[in-house]
């Protein structure tokens, strides 16, 4: 394919197709998938440093959400003292309220890429051999939308796919949920402390579920990727949370 993501395409599909043939002989006819795994685990190291910037910029929103609810009770009357006092707060803490949505938009063009590589017929003006490999029989290339039914292997296999990316994000949710009770409790209102910062993290839990829909008109291997990098995300929260906790005990 020709475009302004031809070359980031083609370099997809040299590194997927390598793995591929790489993973064969042990993993047989899920090697294409196992390989876009490994892809994706690879993007997820790349930029793991946004990653840990984004958690510990939701960790700070949650600490300071106190401290935001009572600027909210001083200047709500005084909106732009109360923006510009927010905006001093956050830049004194060196975060911000969509400093955890950074490690979503640097995979959106990865994302684009394995979304492209997938519909692509042809890549560099060759075959794409990938179009040819598939997981438990469904190409690898294939949407929901094409299936010949709901109780086809077809169609139940993007199902899975979108029961596990639903309950992975509502894992997520569920941790966010829980780093922000910590902070609630220290403050003078815990309930409107709390709202305070649900409201701050609310883009950080709605978001995730939105893969679901992406995986829904997307290729198999685009939701396969999508699989893996919710399943990542969630992993890195709970090992970040368990750190944190570690370091908050006493004689720790």
């Amino acid at each position: 394919m020709s475009g302004f993501l031809g070359v980031p395409v083609g370099a997809a599909y040299h590194l997927v197709f390598a793995l591929t043939q790489l993973l064969t002989p042990v993993a047989g006819g899920l090697a294409a998938a196992a390989a876009i795994v490994l892809f994706t685990a690879a993007v997820r190291l790349l930029i793991s440093p946004l990653s840990l910037r984004a958690l510990r910029g939701q960790a700070a929103l949650a600490r300071l959400a106190p401290q935001v609810q009572s600027l909210r009770t001083r200047y709500g009357r005084q909106p732009e003292r109360f923006q510009r006092e927010l905006t001093a707060l956050y830049k004194r803490e060196g975060t911000g309220p969509f400093a955890s949505i950074l490690p979503l938009l640097a995979q959106w063009p990865f994302l684009s890429v394995m979304y492209l590589l997938f519909r692509s017929a042809t890549v560099e003006g060759a075959q794409n051999q990938l179009l040819s490999h598939g997981l438990f029989g469904v190409p690898l290339g294939a949407h929901w939308l094409s299936a010949a039914g709901l109780l086809s292997v077809h169609g139940a296999l993007f199902l899975a796919v979108f029961a596990i990316l639903a309950a992975l994000c509502w894992l997520s949710a569920r941790l966010s949920r829980r780093a922000e009770l910590p902070a609630a409790r220290t403050s003078p209102d815990p309930a409107e402390a709390l709202a305070s910062g649900k409201a701050a993290g609310l883009l950080t839990r709605v978001l995730p579920y939105v893969t679901v829909v992406i995986a829904a008109f997307a290729p198999l291997a685009a939701a396969i990727y999508l699989l893996t990098t919710v399943a990542w995300t969630l992993a890195e929260r709970r090992l970040f949370l368990r750190r944190t906790a570690g370091r908050q005990r006493p004689g720790t």
